[in-house]
């Protein structure tokens, strides 16, 4: 979560119901003119499916990876991808070994996704 999203979230449970409604309408507003102006690009919630190269480099199925999980937040990635991606490059780890840990970890990760958003889900209900 980034610090603008942890600053949101505590000023949303500082509020009363009235104006966490308030809130959550304004919230609304700006995603709808957002939507109106061109400036949002709905990412889809499933992966896209993006077939697995018989041969790869490591690079390219991360951006292959990436594009199967657009809606995965990257940066919050980029430490376990740069640590496999080293261990390639400086270590001389087989790439086919790297690539298949890069489809776990996003496998993973696209797994949190899917429990938070059901966890989103319910706590709204």
């Amino acid at each position: 979560m980034t610090k603008a999203e942890k600053k949101l979230l505590t000023i949303f449970n500082d509020l009363d119901k009235d104006d966490c409604n308030s809130l959550l309408s304004y919230a609304e507003f700006l995603l709808e003119k957002a939507k109106k102006e061109g400036r949002f690009i709905e990412v889809s919630l499933e992966p896209v499916d993006i077939p697995r190269p018989s041969e790869e480099r490591v690079v390219a199925a991360i951006k292959r990876l990436s594009a199967t999980f657009p809606m995965l937040k990257k940066d919050s990635m980029l430490n376990e991808t740069a640590a496999l991606m080293t261990e390639h490059l400086i270590q001389g780890r087989a790439a086919v070994e790297v690539i298949d840990e890069l489809e776990i970890l996003f496998q993973n990760r696209y797994k949190e996704f899917c429990e938070q958003s059901t966890d989103k889900t319910m706590d709204n209900e």
